[in-house]
C-alpha cells in the first residue's frame, strides 16, 4: 500500500486557531533568501550564517527527490511544474482573499513540483502547466491553462506556483518569507519584473530584489568583482540554450544588474534529447511511433519512456553505459520487430549518446551560438580573448561533449563548470545576505608531479589548495629541492609537471584531460582522484649547468611559487651551485 501523497491530507484545524498561532509565532523577517525559478525546475537558497555559505533548501513534499544526496541528481530542486486544483475546499476559497493572502496561506490552490509531475506522467490535466516562465515576460495573459470554462493565463498559473512554493517553505522552515531575492533573465523586459513584484506584494513578501542571472551566476562561481570582466554565460537546461555575453563591475553587481554586450539562443534542451533517445530506441526496434500517435493509451507511455529515457540519459553521464527498459502496451507489442529479450542494442554507451547528439546536430547549434554571440561582440570591439569566464549552469551542460566543446574553444582555465543546478540560486542567495566577497580566490587544489628514488611512484606536492586568494605574496610557496635524475642519469633540465587534482568534498565532478565527467569527493566514495597534468607539453622551468648528479642528494634549487592579479601561476627557479636565476616569475599555468 502506497504512502498518502501530501496532497490528498487535509488540512487541520480551524481557521480562528490558525489565525491565532500565526499571530502568536509573528512574522519571520530573515535576509539571505532567494528563488531562482527556472522552465525546467526552481531553486530556494537560505544563507547560513553559522558557515558564510549559501544552501538549497529541501522541501521534501515537492522537490525531485526528497533526501537524495546524490549532486547530479538535482534532489532539491522543485519542478516548475503546476496543476490548478479544480474544486479547492472552503480555505483554499477563503485564502484567495487579498487581506487574507497576504497574511496566512489557507489550503491548497494547486498542485506543484513532483506531485504535479507524477499526476500527470500519463494524461495530462486541463489544469497542468509543466512550465510558465517562457510566457510570463511577454504574454502574461495569455491563456496556458483551462478548468471547465475558466481560462487561466500565464500570469494567474504563475502566482499559484509562487503562492505554493511560499506556503511550502513556512510549512518546512516555519519562516514566512517577507524579503527575498529573485533571479531575472538578462535580456527580459521590465513587464517580467513588474510581473514577479505584483504577484510576491500579493502574496505578502514587502521586499523584493531582483538580480540578473549572470551576475548570480558570477558571484555562485566565486568570481570576485573588483575589476571588470566580460563573462560568458551558458545556460542549457531542460528546455532552452542560452548564451549571453556580459560586461560586469562591481558597481553594477552591487545593484544586481549586468550589460549585454551579444546573445544567441535556441529552442533546444534536455527533455528534446529525451525525444531523441526515445525516438532511436522504437527506430532500432521497428516500433513506429507515428503509427500511433492519437492512441490514447501510447500518449501514456510515451510519457513514462519519456522517463525513461531521461533517466538512461543522466545515468551514462558517469557509467559507460546504461540499459534502456522499453515495455510497450500489450497490444502494441506486435509492432516490434522481434522479442524483446532479443535486442542486445537497448543498451546505450556514452559514446553512442554522443553521436545521437551528433547527428541531431547539438554540437553545431552549439557552434552557430557561439560564433554568433562572438560576431556581436566583435562589432562591439570584444573579441574572443576579452572573454574573461565562462560560466556553465543548466543540467544538459553536462551532456558527452559539451563541456569539451568550451574547454577546447577557451581553455579549461576560463570555463567554470562545476556547479550547473546551483550557482544561480547560491549567488542570488549571497547577494540577499549582502555577504558576497570581492576578492577572488582559486577554487581546486594544484600540486606538482615528482618521482619516488626507489619505488619510482608518483608523489604529488600541494603547491595551490583551494581556497587560496590572489594575487599572493611572490614567495607564496617557497622549498630548496633536489633534481630527482628519475633515469638515473645527471639531470641537465628541471622540469615540473603542475596538475589540478580532484576529489574534494565541495566538487562532486570534475572532467578528466579527455574531457570525460566522473563523480569525486563523497559523491562515489570508491572514486579514484581526477588528476589533469596541465604543463606536460612544457614542463621545463631551467637548465641545469653543470649537470646535477643522481649521487649528488644535497638541495640543488630553491624555488618558489606565486599567483598574480591573472590567476597565473608564476614560478621562480634559483640554483643554489652556481648562484644564478634559472627563470624569474615566468608564467608556467593559468589557475581556475
Amino acid at each position: 500500500m502506497s504512502p498518502p501523497s501530501p496532497w490528498d491530507v487535509p488540512m487541520a484545524g480551524h481557521l480562528p486557531d490558525l489565525i491565532a498561532a500565526d499571530v502568536r509565532k509573528g512574522s519571520s523577517f530573515m535576509n539571505g533568501w532567494a528563488i531562482d525559478l527556472g522552465n525546467s525546475h526552481t531553486r530556494v537558497a537560505r544563507w547560513d550564517t553559522a558557515t558564510g555559505t549559501p544552501r538549497l533548501l529541501e522541501l521534501p513534499a515537492i522537490c525531485r527527490q526528497p533526501g537524495g544526496e546524490d549532486p547530479l541528481q538535482a534532489p532539491r530542486l522543485v519542478p516548475s511544474a503546476t496543476e490548478i486544483i479544480a474544486e479547492p475546499d472552503w480555505p483554499a476559497r477563503l485564502g484567495r482573499w487579498p487581506v487574507i493572502a497576504r497574511r496566512w496561506f489557507l489550503g491548497r490552490q494547486a498542485v506543484i513540483g513532483r506531485p504535479a509531475l507524477q499526476r500527470n506522467a500519463g494524461m495530462v490535466l486541463s489544469g497542468y502547466v509543466p512550465a510558465f516562465k517562457p510566457y510570463l515576460d511577454r504574454e502574461a495573459r495569455r491563456p496556458i491553462a483551462r478548468l471547465g470554462r475558466r481560462a487561466f493565463s500565464a500570469r494567474d498559473v504563475a502566482q499559484l506556483f509562487i503562492r505554493e512554493l511560499l506556503a511550502e517553505i513556512k510549512r518546512t522552515a516555519g519562516i514566512r518569507l517577507r524579503d527575498v531575492v529573485l533571479t531575472t533573465p538578462v535580456d527580459a523586459y521590465e513587464t517580467y519584473r513588474a510581473e514577479l513584484l505584483q504577484i510576491t506584494r500579493s502574496l505578502g513578501i514587502r521586499r523584493v530584489r531582483f538580480i540578473d542571472e549572470p551576475v548570480a551566476a558570477a558571484l555562485g562561481y566565486g568570481l570576485g568583482l573588483s575589476r571588470d570582466r566580460r563573462v560568458l554565460v551558458v545556460d542549457f537546461g531542460g528546455g532552452t540554450l542560452h548564451f549571453a555575453l556580459v560586461a560586469l563591475s562591481a558597481r553594477e553587481a552591487e545593484s544586481g544588474a549586468a550589460r549585454v554586450l551579444a546573445k544567441a539562443g535556441r529552442p533546444l534542451g534536455g527533455n528534446l534529447v529525451n525525444e531523441w533517445l526515445l525516438d532511436e530506441f522504437c527506430r532500432q526496434l521497428g516500433f513506429d511511433l507515428a503509427r500511433h500517435e492519437r492512441n490514447d493509451e501510447l500518449a501514456f507511455w510515451r510519457q513514462l519512456m519519456l522517463m525513461e529515457a531521461c533517466r538512461v540519459k543522466e545515468k551514462v553521464f558517469f557509467q559507460p553505459a546504461a540499459v534502456f527498459h522499453l515495455t510497450p502496451p500489450g497490444h502494441l507489442r506486435s509492432d516490434l520487430a522481434g522479442s524483446l529479450d532479443d535486442f542486445p542494442w537497448l543498451e546505450i554507451s556514452r559514446e553512442r549518446l554522443a553521436e545521437i547528439l551528433r547527428r541531431h546536430g547539438l554540437y553545431d547549434t552549439l557552434a552557430e551560438c557561439l560564433d554568433q554571440v562572438l560576431g556581436q561582440a566583435a562589432t562591439n570591439g570584444a573579441g574572443e580573448d576579452a572573454i574573461d569566464e565562462v560560466l556553465m549552469v543548466g543540467g544538459s551542460t553536462l551532456l558527452p561533449g559539451v563541456y569539451p566543446f568550451f574547454e577546447k574553444k577557451f581553455g579549461r582555465d576560463r570555463v567554470r563548470a562545476w556547479q550547473p543546478f546551483e550557482a544561480v540560486a547560491y549567488g542570488a542567495c549571497a547577494y540577499a545576505a549582502g555577504s558576497f566577497s570581492h576578492a577572488d580566490f582559486i577554487v581546486h587544489d594544484y600540486a606538482f608531479v615528482t618521482y619516488d628514488p626507489r619505488t619510482h611512484d608518483k608523489q604529488y606536492t600541494v603547491i595551490v589548495p583551494r581556497g587560496t586568494r590572489f594575487p599572493t605574496p611572490p614567495d607564496f610557496w617557497r622549498r630548496q629541492l633536489v633534481p630527482t635524475c628519475a633515469l638515473g642519469e645527471p639531470e641537465t633540465m628541471f622540469k615540473l609537471v603542475v596538475c589540478e587534482l580532484g576529489g574534494d568534498e565541495q566538487h562532486k565532478f570534475r572532467w578528466d584531460k579527455h574531457g570525460r565527467l566522473h563523480q569525486t569527493g563523497d559523491g562515489d566514495p570508491a572514486a579514484e582522484p581526477v588528476i589533469v597534468p596541465l604543463n606536460e607539453s612544457n614542463p621545463t622551468l631551467g637548465r641545469l649547468d653543470p649537470a646535477h648528479s643522481p649521487r649528488d642528494r644535497r638541495p640543488r634549487l630553491e624555488v618558489s611559487f606565486a599567483i598574480n592579479d591573472r590567476r597565473w601561476l608564476c614560478a621562480s627557479v634559483y640554483d643554489l651551485q652556481t648562484g644564478k636565476w634559472l627563470l624569474k616569475e615566468g608564467r608556467v599555468v593559468r589557475l581556475l
